[in-house]
């Protein structure tokens, strides 16, 4: 794929909290960096401490949330970037609205159940909410709203982390937003596996 034929796209991972939509997006980022695409990955975490600081955990507060995390994909979609993003967003209509403005939306469906979830909870997040130390915690006191049509569904409780890569990739490459085609776009990696297997045939030293 030229750089002129790249496509800004939204791959917007939603899921539970804990479901494993960081560990795996970041794979992804990695991955299509690799590739040479112009990736961006707004994260939790990051947007909290530059974007969204002034917002708490209300309904209103995570829809604001949202909202400004969709004004920023919105410009980079549409300026060539790939942008990708790790959040709850429990709610059907926020996420909507957030098709509706951004360009090439992809919604990623991080299926994992709560008690899974809970497991994985190395911030125990889970048990502070079900003693009523948290409020609005979304699958205990808050619902999540899974997606009825997801452009994508991983399953990361009985999927290994490559597997849902994969599973991303190939759909990204099936939607022409990625070329999948071998050559230049070998990994470091891939490079490495290629050149043993050719010492072990004999083919090189």
């Amino acid at each position: 794929m030229n750089k002129k034929d790249e496509k800004g796209f939204v791959l917007w991972f939603t899921g539970l909290p804990c479901s494993g939509k960081t560990t795996v997006a970041n794979r992804v980022a990695d991955n299509l960096k690799e590739k040479g695409l112009k990736i961006e990955h707004l994260d939790g975490d990051i947007v909290r401490e530059f974007l969204t600081s002034d917002l708490g955990f209300s309904k209103e507060d995570r829809d604001e949330n949202i909202k400004r995390i969709m004004f920023v994909s919105k410009l980079l979609s549409r300026n060539g970037v790939g942008v990708i993003t790790t959040f709850v967003s429990p709610y059907k209509k926020t996420r909507a609205k957030v098709r509706e403005k951004t360009t090439n939306f992809i919604e990623v469906f991080v299926d994992c159940p709560p008690s899974e979830c809970e497991k994985r909870d190395i911030k125990g997040m889970y048990k502070l909410a079900r003693q009523g130390k948290i409020e609005n915690f979304t699958g205990v006191s808050d619902p999540y709203e899974k997606p009825d049509t997801p452009e994508i569904t991983i399953y990361t409780y009985k999927e290994s982390v490559e597997e849902s890569v994969n599973k991303i990739l190939s759909y990204m490459a099936e939607s022409r937003y990625i070329d999948n085609r071998r050559g230049e776009n070998y990994s470091a990696a891939d490079e490495e596996l290629i050149e043993k297997r050719l010492q072990d045939l004999g083919y090189i030293e």
